[in-house]
């Protein structure tokens, strides 16, 4: 019997030469378009590889999770997810083009599992947050200089579920234990590494 092969995503917006690949599940290796747009920088295979294996180990069966995935840009870290079967997966960028791009892949997909939202990633946190909504598995992959992360990562201690696990990715590594800022208190680490210039940890709220 043939096997299926992936969807071609068609690419719609600004010219581009660059793609990632969804590395595990149902739709194991489609093509995903990355987009020329200030700020745009995929999370490398190695490194989605080694998160998901993290995220398996830890948490197990990807059905019962709910995902945030609040930088979308390529859609590599929530398209993964879905793939794996993640229970539902809620990806937002602020960047017109991208959504556009994200919402190609999703119909090509039919990916029925998947929400794709125009946001301001600070204003949506706010929003799910005074709306009660929690989610299992929470990426932040921002843009490295500009500071996105001091300032979401607070927002997320009222977006993660009791239990739940928020992917972090930054271009340095996080403050050490003992000189944690203000922005990091209630988080600890349960899992870092790094690939290249790539620095990317697991948290978790801590133990009050």
């Amino acid at each position: 019997m043939q096997k299926n092969k992936p969807a071609k995503v068609p690419v719609h917006g600004p010219q581009h030469n660059r793609q990632v690949r969804i590395i595990g599940g149902e739709w194991k290796r489609t093509p995903l378009p990355v987009l020329e747009a200030m700020g745009l920088r995929p999370t490398p295979d190695r490194v989605r590889e080694t998160v998901f294996n993290w995220l398996n180990h830890l948490r197990g069966d990807w059905g019962n999770l709910r995902v945030l995935d609040l930088f979308a840009g390529s859609g590599a870290l929530g398209y993964e997810a879905a793939s794996r079967g993640a229970q539902h997966v809620t990806m937002a960028d602020a960047n017109a083009t991208i959504v556009r791009q994200l919402q190609t892949i999703q119909e090509k997909l039919k990916a029925t599992n998947v929400t794709v939202l125009r946001a301001d990633a600070l204003a949506l946190a706010q929003s799910l947050a005074g709306r009660a909504q929690q989610f299992d598995v929470i990426f932040l992959d921002p843009p490295y200089q500009q500071d996105f992360l001091s300032r979401v990562l607070p927002l997320c201690a009222k977006l993660v579920a009791g239990s739940g696990l928020v992917y972090a990715e930054s271009g340095e590594p996080l403050p050490a234990e003992d000189a944690r800022p203000e922005w990091m208190a209630g988080w600890q680490v349960v899992r870092e590494d790094k690939a290249g210039m790539v620095h990317f940890h697991l948290l978790e709220r801590a133990a009050p």
